[in-house]
């Protein structure tokens, strides 16, 4: 009766007196019975006003039990996440917590209202302590949840494994075989929890990260066959047999890896030795020539992207690669690795620089940036003459890019930059001997004869 008016009244500070004076047996039999009837009533009754009743009894047990009872505190955090009280929840899963940091129940109940909060960073570091503890009671709890809490769970899972997984892989940790033994918890879980392609590659990477490479390849041959069909799982199985097989041979399916995510590509050639990568290359850019003089240019561009990758972007495999953008139209990706050619100039012949600056001035000429275009052919002649001016009547043709020489040359005449004028038209006469860039250069004379043009 007293309880029952309490619960009605919601005071509870009236019990306390007379809890000081209960013998043990008494607070005992007050905490069961207290446990006993809210459980009886959530199994009934999942309303608002049966949840709140619960509660009520359940706080009752807890101050029975001298204000800590784990199994009470557990239920009643739940039966506050119900209400949407959600910090109050986190406050029992703390308390618990306190007591017991190991607790699964009160890390993965903490890690789902988290969750419903989207608090990503929070939710996942619960879920990988209590994975760490006791995997085969929170795959259950997972799997319990709705299909759409179940989906961003594994996908927050995944994302924070892989981000994780590369970080290491990138600094080649040492010490990181504690992170690589909380990534392969973490990753078999997720494969008990969804069937997806993308758990099954991140478990098979991890275990490849920590030398496994034969339970690497039998998950990987279990998880899609002897003869993957899917590219990502294609590309590992090559990875994991390269050691017996012809680098030719593992160069198609990694080449195909390219085609879909470089960023992958770049992640597995970390497990593949530096001999190999220079081997896997050498064969990528063979195969890609071939297939260009072919005119399969799509499939060719797989293959220059290995070499380049697999090379770490050495400047001649990054030059196919550009070349064979050209052909796709792919200007701005093909200017990005003349870019990078460029920039690492300093060892080059003049040639060979001159060569790249009309290569870059092509490209600046097919996205309509004539004004950068105008600078490189300049550097170009600057460096290697003969060349430039070969390369220039091949295309774009010297007649072609003379009335482009013409119009920066004007517009610089225009806006009074006459030295800058005078040096566009006489670079440009080098290429053409222009009637409109002569007229032009009369004009300079003419009308700045006071700047030392010339």
């Amino acid at each position: 009766k007293l309880l029952r008016r309490l619960i009605r009244i919601g005071d509870s500070s009236c019990l306390l007196p007379v809890l000081d004076i209960f013998q043990d047996e008494d607070r005992e039999l007050l905490q069961s019975h207290c446990r006993w009837r809210a459980l009886a009533i959530l199994k009934g009754k999942q309303e608002a006003a049966a949840i709140k009743e619960a509660i009520a009894h359940l706080s009752f047990a807890i101050l029975a039990a001298g204000g800590y009872a784990e199994d009470c505190l557990l239920t009643r955090a739940r039966c506050y996440g119900r209400l949407g009280q959600m910090k109050t929840a986190i406050f029992d899963f703390n308390a618990v917590l306190k007591e017991d940091p190991r607790n699964v129940q009160a890390l993965s109940g903490r890690g789902f209202v988290h969750l419903a909060l989207r608090q990503q960073k929070e939710a996942v570091q619960d879920l990988i302590s209590a994975l760490k503890v006791e995997a085969g009671a929170v795959i259950p709890a997972i799997l319990s949840l709705k299909p759409e809490a179940q989906g961003l769970v594994t996908g927050w899972l995944l994302q924070h494994g892989r981000a994780t997984l590369s970080e290491l892989m990138a600094t080649k940790d040492i010490p990181g075989e504690e992170t690589l033994r909380d990534l392969l918890t973490m990753a078999k879980a997720l494969t008990k929890i969804c069937r997806a392609a993308q758990y099954h590659i991140f478990y098979t990477d991890v275990l490849m990260a920590n030398g496994e490479h034969q339970e690497a390849l039998k998950h990987l041959q279990e998880a899609f066959g002897h003869c993957p069909a899917e590219d990502f799982a294609r590309a590992r199985l090559a990875v994991l047999q390269l050691q017996g097989r012809n680098v030719a041979g593992a160069a198609a399916p990694l080449s195909a890896l390219a085609r879909r995510d470089e960023k992958d590509l770049a992640f597995l050639l970390n497990f593949v030795d530096t001999k190999k990568q220079q081997h896997l290359a050498q064969a990528a850019a063979q195969e890609g020539k071939v297939l260009m003089k072919g005119h399969d240019h799509q499939q060719a561009l797989g293959y220059h992207s290995l070499a380049v990758l697999a090379s770490r972007a050495n400047p001649r495999y990054l030059r196919h690669r550009a070349a064979c953008l050209l052909h796709l139209k792919k200007y701005e990706k093909a200017l990005k690795d003349m870019e990078k050619v460029i920039q690492g100039h300093g060892c080059n012949s003049p040639k060979t620089q001159a060569g790249d600056h009309c290569c870059q001035g092509f490209l600046l000429l097919a996205l309509a940036r004539e004004e950068a275009a105008v600078q490189h052919y300049m550097q170009a002649l600057q460096l290697d003459e003969p060349l430039a001016l070969g390369t220039i009547t091949e295309c774009p043709g010297r007649e072609s890019l003379t009335q482009t020489f013409h119009k920066i040359a004007q517009y610089n005449f225009e806006k009074q930059r006459y030295e800058e004028a005078w040096k566009i038209t006489d670079y440009g006469l080098k290429i053409d001997k222009s009637s409109e860039l002569q007229k032009l250069k009369a004009r300079l004379k003419r009308e700045a004869s006071s700047c030392s043009i010339h």
